[in-house]
């Protein structure tokens, strides 16, 4: 008779995970491989993967600071920075973050690889930043800290700097807990290891729902950021993603999406077997 009853259950596993599919599809904006070059696979505003030269932003290429490496990633090609340098890859434009000043929410993934406390070099890094015109206005951040051994693991969210530092008081001195982040330490990210990362921002800018961020490790939620008012000053036009600051390592099947994902759709999110490429429209 047991045998009988395990029909029914794969059918309904199987197609609890085909509906799940189309709801992360539903709410994708933007994705990047990084198998066949730097811009992105889709996106439902720009593609390009630019850098900034000067006063211009410019196609991202090659170059002793950043590369395409074939065959290394978590699912085919991987960004690699070999060393810390001054280029930060950079997608911007409307439709990949969504930014707005009413209410905003959305997630970024990312899969990471390095050894921070043997691979990055002096000083912090930041692997994924959102920001706008002016840091004052707001900064979005995952970071390595910058004088801990071993280092700290954060994702930092902060709005408009008279609501989180009127007093201009120095980030780390400034006590853990009274900083807009969620703080780690201990070994999670190896060589060896692809590291999945996915953090979240909800209800941003809103004055009537509560704003939250998430931070989510190989699908497992490692913390929030709650009570404090997110808001931010920037110009939405001018709002971008960027990767790379003193970062040394490698990067891959970098996402966005329009809304905070759920914990349920993090750990699917994480589960796909050929990452991102399987959600695109």
């Amino acid at each position: 008779m047991k045998a009988l009853y395990r029909i029914p259950l794969l059918v309904l596993l199987l197609t609890s995970t085909a509906q799940a599919d189309p709801e992360l599809r539903k709410v994708l904006t933007f994705h990047a491989s990084f198998d066949r070059g730097f811009d992105a696979d889709f996106s439902r505003g720009e593609k390009a993967c630019l850098v900034r030269k000067g006063k211009e932003t410019v196609p991202a290429a090659p170059s002793d600071d950043i590369r395409i490496v074939e065959g290394v990633g978590r699912f085919g090609g991987a960004l690699h920075f070999p060393k810390k340098g001054a280029t930060r890859l950079q997608f911007a434009g409307p439709g990949i973050l969504g930014y707005n000043s009413q209410s905003w929410s959305t997630s970024i993934s990312v899969w990471l690889r390095l050894d921070p406390d043997k691979d990055l070099e002096p000083g912090y890094c930041d692997p994924v930043q959102i920001v706008g015109d002016d840091t004052k206005k707001g900064f979005i951040f995952l970071e390595w800290s910058k004088d801990h051994a071993p280092r700290f693991f954060r994702y930092a969210i902060r709005p408009l700097v008279e609501i989180w530092n009127p007093t201009n008081v120095g980030w780390e001195d400034i006590a853990a807990d009274k900083r807009p982040m969620v703080q780690l330490g201990g070994p999670i990210f190896l060589r060896e290891k692809w590291t999945h990362v996915v953090f979240t921002i909800e209800n941003g800018n809103s004055r009537t729902a509560q704003p939250v961020g998430r931070l989510f490790i190989d699908g497992a939620p490692r913390g929030a950021i709650e009570g404090w008012n997110l808001t931010f000053g920037w110009d939405p036009a001018k709002v971008a993603l960027v990767l790379g600051a003193s970062y040394v390592g490698h990067i891959d099947d970098l996402a966005v999406f329009d809304r905070a994902i759920t914990e349920a759709e993090v750990q699917r999110l994480h589960a796909l077997p050929k990452g991102v490429s399987e959600l695109h429209p």
